[in-house]
């Protein structure tokens, strides 16, 4: 059974006066555990589709299901619900920077289990080199440091999927190496499905299956 399965997917969206079809009929499968790169042009509509999965947009036609569920039925709760049990990971980091390296971990994990700090935090942070930097600020923190701190976080309640959003974005190509590097070994561990968006060809050695993104249509790449 797909852990993802997507079927006759539709999306557009306004565009100045204009109706732009983004996808049109588009259908994938993600197999479990699978670790999976999403490749296309700027403006190909990669990071629309990572909304769609995230149920942070709805199609227009066409399911969404994840794990069994199918989000594109659901209403706002069932999905505010939804993502609290999936892992999110951004290109801009998305820390809060009045609060340290610890506190942006757990910060997720506290607003639903207060005073609960998890059995896997201490070897998560080990194996991230986050072990020196629990007491800093995100402005303390190199870019790469930052995503770091953005993986645990995702990482840390052990989701069954983890959507990222050109995570290496704003980093050099060996920074960006190491962070995929650790993401994808890291998913591969906890047997954790991933869907990262990237617009480079050469971080998608690092992945299972790798699915291009072109004229509205997602076509895997052999």
């Amino acid at each position: 059974m797909p852990v993802i399965r997507v079927s006759n997917l539709c999306f557009s969206r306004q565009d100045g006066d204009q109706i732009q079809s983004v996808f049109k009929n588009v259908n994938f499968k993600i197999s479990a555990h699978e670790q999976v790169a999403l490749l296309g042009d700027s403006g190909s509509g990669k990071t629309t589709l990572l909304h769609l999965l995230a149920g942070v947009l709805s199609p227009d036609s066409g399911e969404i299901e994840i794990n069994g569920e199918l989000i594109s039925s659901y209403r706002a709760q069932q999905l505010a619900h939804y993502r609290r049990k999936i892992g999110l990971i951004f290109q801009h980091y998305q820390l809060l920077d009045c609060l340290n390296v610890e506190q942006n971990i757990l910060f997720q994990h506290n607003l639903n289990y207060p005073d609960q700090t998890p059995h896997q935090f201490h070897e998560l942070i080990e194996k991230l080199g986050l072990s020196d930097k629990l007491m800093k600020l995100p402005n303390q923190l190199s870019g790469g440091e930052q995503q770091r701190v953005g993986i645990a976080r995702a990482i840390l309640n052990q989701p069954k999927l983890i959507l990222a959003d050109e995570p290496t974005g704003n980093l050099d190509q060996t920074r960006a190496h190491q962070i995929v590097e650790i993401l994808t070994t890291l998913c591969k561990e906890r047997k954790i499905n991933l869907v990262m968006v990237t617009h480079s060809q050469h971080l998608s050695r690092y992945f299972n299956r790798v699915y291009m993104l072109s004229n509205g249509q997602l076509n895997e790449r052999n």
